[in-house]
């Protein structure tokens, strides 16, 4: 009788640990352990390809993870965009988030931003338009921009931080807000840091070859 190869028995061999969710994927036990969950932005540098985007949110989305806000857009060099993510998770889901997103292959790198970085957000909202003057008082107030000025609607735009846009939208609510279009953050690191950390040499190749 020949022996087979030497090892552990079945009951002795290491069993996966963790549920699985909705869709079968296991979740890691220190994932459901007792962690405060923490609001932060993650920025990403991915390649200019047809469904990066949707790759990246049905990833985040398919693992449960909670997504507060999702931008894209174009960076210096035009084979790259920025992807700023804001999630609220506890501190293993974000590393989690952060290992998932950089196993996509057009994901270049990936970043959470310090509480320091530069974050803007855009909102559009439409208000009713019964007093004008105090509308305007209310947009100059935030240094907004009046787009659209109707008798029946104004439609401003307010550029700013979370806190500010937040604010604006309470202050506008008296006038009764018809509609609202807000973007969510996009950011960057502060000063001469980078943001992610593959732009100081793909920005450097970029110099090179001009």
């Amino acid at each position: 009788m020949t022996e087979g190869l030497q090892g552990p028995a079945p009951d002795e061999r290491p069993q996966p640990s963790g549920r699985r969710n909705a869709q079968g994927i296991r979740i890691d036990p220190e994932m459901e352990a007792v962690h405060d969950p923490r609001r932060t932005a993650l920025s990403a540098l991915v390649q200019n390809e047809p469904g990066v985007l949707a790759k990246i949110s049905g990833l985040v989305s398919r693992r449960q993870f909670n997504i507060e806000s999702l931008t894209v857009g174009t960076t210096t060099n035009p084979e790259t965009s920025r992807v700023t993510l804001v999630i609220e998770e506890p501190e293993p889901g974000i590393r989690q988030v952060e290992k998932q997103l950089e196993k996509l292959v057009n994901v270049i790198s990936v970043r959470e931003l310090g509480d320091d970085a530069v974050r803007r957000e855009l909102v559009v909202l439409k208000v009713h338009g019964e007093e004008p003057d105090k509308v305007n008082a209310i947009t100059d107030m935030y240094g907004g921009e009046t787009l659209d000025a109707g008798p029946r609607t104004i439609t401003v735009q307010i550029t700013g931080d979370e806190q500010k846009v937040d604010d604006a939208i309470d202050a506008f609510r008296q006038f009764g807000i018809r509609e609202l279009a807000r973007t969510g953050q996009t950011a960057l690191a502060r000063g001469e840091e980078w943001t992610t950390h593959a732009e100081e040499e793909r920005y450097e190749r970029t110099q090179v070859r001009q």
